[in-house]
């Protein structure tokens, strides 16, 4: 997993658990003291077990944590790729094109990093639905980001799970509509 998200799991620990939230959980998962650095790739089970012991220190079941943290990681992430996103769109537009605009220059720039993969359709104006698919299996990541992304343009959106790959589906379905 890129450093990025672990520099990010940094700020969501130490957000929900204090000051020493991040040293407490780096102890809790079995890693112990480590530094993270945003460029580089980590093991994916380190992410789990950091996430893991987030949710065992909050009392939180796992999924609601990963939701919780990409709903948490967004602002950072819309500053990093400002400049992909037009001043035009609104929450699912920037949804609809994360995987041309976004995905796509983290890969080119990042070889070693792996995005999920999104394809999207937008059966109407007010509608988006994501394919994701990831062997991470971490669609509810994806819901906290779409959560975020909502938020960050104060947009209020339904978001519900057709499919998903943790109930046997080879992908997950994730539909984003727009309530007015």
């Amino acid at each position: 997993m890129h450093g990025i998200i672990f520099v990010e799991l940094k700020k969501f620990a130490d957000s929900r658990l204090g000051n020493e939230g991040w040293n407490e959980v780096l102890k809790d998962s079995g890693i112990g003291q480590k530094m993270y650095i945003p460029i580089q790739e980590y093991p994916d089970d380190e992410a789990v077990s950091i996430l893991s012991a987030i949710s065992t220190r909050i009392g939180r079941p796992l999924p609601y944590v990963l939701e919780e943290f990409g709903e948490f990681i967004v602002p950072g992430l819309i500053r990093m790729y400002k400049a992909l996103i037009k001043p035009e769109w609104g929450a699912l537009d920037l949804v609809e094109h994360t995987e041309q605009t976004i995905h796509s220059v983290v890969r080119i720039k990042n070889p070693g990093a792996k995005p999920p993969e999104l394809k999207c359709s937008r059966p109407s104006q007010d509608e988006v639905v994501i394919s994701y698919t990831s062997p991470r299996k971490m669609c509810a990541i994806a819901k906290g980001i779409m959560k975020g992304v909502a938020k960050h343009y104060n947009e209020q959106v339904l978001i519900t799970e057709k499919t998903c790959m943790l109930s046997g589906g080879s992908s997950c379905s994730i539909s984003m509509r727009l309530i007015k």
